[in-house]
């Protein structure tokens, strides 16, 4: 189907493992800056270094929203954007987990992992490197494109962005 009003499709929500590990993770810093004040000093430096990764995986690793245009879809993080021309996609579908470890083989995230997701890039034994923007670990979508890496991304309303972007 080709699109020609732009449909926004945000990253869908966390799954229930991931929300658990980004609450674990989001009480380092705290607990650092907590011990901070409470006359560990030490912490403070550690502390700030911390919530700026934090900040960094937050503004620049995590897309909020995938916005499909007629002639391209755009991955947009809270400070960059990306345009993947719909021209270089081969095929979008949806996939689950099971099946893309058939696919994929073993994998190793490189990137930003655990905290609101997994994003950057996937090692695949199979396939090699793969962009990966994940927030949950079901509803994914693979985007195919050709000679290019492929993408697996994880947007609300898996079902509807799989037909709306399908060549």
């Amino acid at each position: 189907m080709t699109t020609q009003v732009p449909r926004t499709f945000r990253i869908a929500p966390m799954s229930r493992g991931i929300a658990v590990l980004t609450a674990i993770l989001l009480v380092i810093p705290i607990a650092m800056l907590v011990g901070s004040l409470s006359g560990m000093e030490f912490l403070l430096g550690p502390a700030i270094f911390v919530c700026a990764i934090y900040a960094w995986v937050w503004l620049l690793f995590r897309p909020n929203r995938f916005v499909i245009y007629a002639d391209a879809v755009e991955v947009v993080w809270p400070l960059r954007c990306r345009k993947i021309p719909r021209a270089s996609i081969r095929s979008v579908r949806a996939v689950d987990g099971p099946e893309l470890k058939r696919e994929l083989g073993w994998c190793a995230r490189i990137g930003a992992g655990g905290l609101w997701g997994g994003f950057g890039w996937l090692w695949t034994e199979r396939r090699g490197i793969v962009q990966m923007y994940v927030s949950r670990m079901d509803g994914f979508v693979w985007i195919e494109r050709g000679t290019d890496r492929p993408w697996l991304i994880t947007p609300e309303r898996q079902e509807e962005f799989v037909r709306e972007l399908s060549p």
